[in-house]
């Protein structure tokens, strides 16, 4: 590997974001998710977690959806909503589901600045109601139109575009916001995968 790349590879590990993560839960369709997980690398998030409980274990990704960007990202998976949820909240991360509901807040007015972990549902169903009974709130993205649905990929890159701003506004973007250890492990293990692009 070329110290040029060695640089950027670590030029991108120094901007991840460890206070931000996304749930994907019952996604069926696996481009969507690889689309996400393309989203996801573009802003920093460095895991994502996918969570099947009504449907099976996701064996594949898009290939061509993802560009590779599962490659760089760290993926855990579960099959039982317990153990995805309580992981996270021992972990100081507050879930906020997307969902249409009373007390819902508006995606503008939310604070993604904090520890927070964001769900995004399955493509018919939504959000489970399991899921949302744990959860720590609800949001709704911002919609003038008559449908007033989007596409789950293009849902959570409106979302985390958000939590993008809001954190380079702040300033989440101008120090390492990761352990030493955890900085060594991702750095071997991309400098290893970045070998076989």
């Amino acid at each position: 590997m070329t110290p040029e790349r060695m640089k950027r590879l670590t030029d991108v590990l120094a901007k991840r974001q460890f206070d931000l993560t996304i749930v994907l839960e019952n996604v069926t369709d696996p481009h969507n998710i690889s689309a996400v997980m393309r989203t996801c690398d573009a802003v920093g998030i460095q895991e994502i977690h996918i969570l099947n409980t009504r449907i099976p274990r996701h064996k594949k990704w898009g290939s061509k959806s993802s560009s590779s960007a599962d490659k760089w990202l760290t993926i855990h998976q579960y099959t039982d909503l317990n153990t995805c949820v309580q992981g996270l909240k021992k972990s100081g991360f507050a879930l906020f589901s997307t969902h249409l509901s009373a007390d819902a807040v508006s995606l503008h007015d939310m604070d993604l600045t904090r520890k927070i972990a964001l769900v995004f549902g399955n493509e018919h169903s939504g959000v489970s109601e399991e899921m949302l009974a744990v959860s720590d709130g609800n949001f709704i993205i911002p919609q003038v139109g008559i449908i007033r649905s989007l596409n789950i990929s293009v849902a959570c890159a409106v979302t985390i575009y958000e939590a993008f701003r809001q954190k380079s506004q702040s300033g989440h973007y101008h120090s390492p916001n990761i352990h030493s250890e955890t900085y060594k492990t991702l750095q071997a293990q991309w400098a290893l995968d970045g070998q076989s692009d």
